[in-house]
Formats: structure tokens, sequence, C-alpha cells
């Protein structure tokens, strides 16, 4: 009986995932997170920055601010 293409492609991702992927260390793993974080709240801060500057300039403009 011929296999379906579909179980020959899962048996051949899970072969390739098992075998041929090089999975990081846990410290690779920690060092990476941390470096993911630190970009996040730089460009979160970034973002906040230009929304005050905005938010500023739109209340000066049409004079909400008073």
């Amino acid at each position: 009986m011929k296999k379906l293409k579909l179980l020959t492609n899962i048996e051949e991702s899970y072969a390739e995932l098992r075998y041929k992927t090089s999975w990081p260390t846990k410290k690779q793993l920690i060092k990476s997170g941390i470096i993911v974080m630190i970009a996040s709240i730089l460009i979160s801060l970034v973002i906040l920055f230009m929304d005050q500057l905005v938010n500023g300039l739109m209340h000066f403009i049409y004079g909400l601010g008073a």
C-alpha cells in the first residue's frame, strides 16, 4: 500500500528535527532571552517617547494643552 504524502512529510520532518537540527544550550537560550527582553524594553521606550512627543505637539498645535 502506498503511503500518503502527508505521512511521508511528517516522518521526514520529524527525522530532520530529531537528527539534523542543532538545538541551543540552556546558556545560549538564557543569553538570547535577555537580549530580546532588553531590546523589547528599549523599543518600547522609544515608542513611548515618540508618542509623548507627538501628543505634546498635537496639544500645542490645537491649543488643547491650556
